[in-house]
């Protein structure tokens, strides 16, 4: 039995691979971090390989930022990578960013 099958949208969600990226901005580079995320949304959620790519913010510390990724499966993750949209935003990110850190995650739980 699954542990979630009374709860169909919690299997949609653990239903293939996540990347959570976790971003530190730099000092005044916090909104420009936010800008870079936001235009990433809509590209990146026509990709025929991605779910959900949600950028979040931390209410308590704005220089903290969290994306959560899901992708149909690691391919979909390497094509993101490869898609000119993510191209054109990385080195812009990453010059802005303090830290960055990108996880890969599989469900185990199903």
């Amino acid at each position: 039995m699954s542990s979630y099958s009374d709860h169909s949208k919690a299997q949609d969600l653990n239903n293939g691979f996540v990347v959570m990226v976790r971003i530190t901005a730099k000092e005044n580079e916090a909104d420009n971090v936010a800008r870079i995320l936001e235009s990433l949304v809509k590209p990146s959620m026509s990709e025929p390989g991605m779910k959900y790519f949600m950028p979040y913010r931390s209410p308590d510390d704005p220089t903290q930022f969290l994306v959560y990724e899901l992708y149909d499966n690691a391919s979909g993750w390497e094509a993101h990578n490869a898609s000119s949209h993510f191209l054109a935003a990385v080195d812009g990110l990453i010059e802005r960013a303090a830290h960055r850190e990108r996880i890969p995650f599989v469900p185990f739980v199903k």
